[in-house]
């Protein structure tokens, strides 16, 4: 909406803040609805999204309007993100780690060096990402966590897409989906 985007260009402003790249977890539409504002506005900022979810991200534009997004601007990304292949700007390194499931190219973003992860759709607290959208598959998600999210420490600070922050120890020890 403009409110958010009017939210977005003035916290970067107060903070004096610079738009290093947008960096796309998975090309769902609840993920992606302000990557043409974000291109428009501060421009030669790359768009990243995982190669196998590049048909995702395009396929916003065919169902973007039942939705209710008739506004909706599609973006082109830029380049790709690569699983093993870190993104970096300024001082930060984030671990690009392949976690499909949810979506056919979903990444999620593991900053080692602060112990916080950006989890996309993949893991939320006591839940899990659906998979019963175009691409998803459960045996897939649940191979994904873990062996790309429970690998990580227990301290680990899962920032999910959707809903509270939680940990990977948490979810090990009270996440009904993953406990047996």
């Amino acid at each position: 909406t403009a409110a958010e985007q009017s939210t977005l260009r003035q916290y970067i402003d107060e903070n004096r803040l610079g738009v290093a790249a947008v960096l796309l977890t998975h090309g769902h539409i609840d993920h992606v609805l302000g990557c043409a504002f974000v291109l428009k506005t501060w421009p030669g900022t790359p768009l990243l999204v995982h190669d196998l979810d590049r048909p995702t991200l395009a396929g916003v534009a065919t169902y973007a309007s039942p939705y209710g997004f008739g506004a909706y601007q599609a973006a082109e990304p830029t380049g790709a993100l690569v699983a093993g292949q870190p993104v970096r700007f300024g001082d930060a390194e984030l671990e690009v780690r392949f976690a499909p499931g949810h979506a056919p190219g979903h990444v999620v973003f593991y900053h080692a060096a602060s112990g916080q992860l950006i989890g996309g759709d993949v893991l939320f607290q006591n839940s899990i990402g659906r998979t019963d959208l175009p691409g998803g598959d459960h045996a897939t998600l649940l191979r994904s966590i873990e062996t790309e999210l429970l690998t990580l420490p227990d301290e680990t600070v899962v920032y999910p897409g959707h809903g509270p922050a939680t940990s990977i120890g948490a979810e090990r020890r009270n996440n009904p989906f993953l406990v047996s």
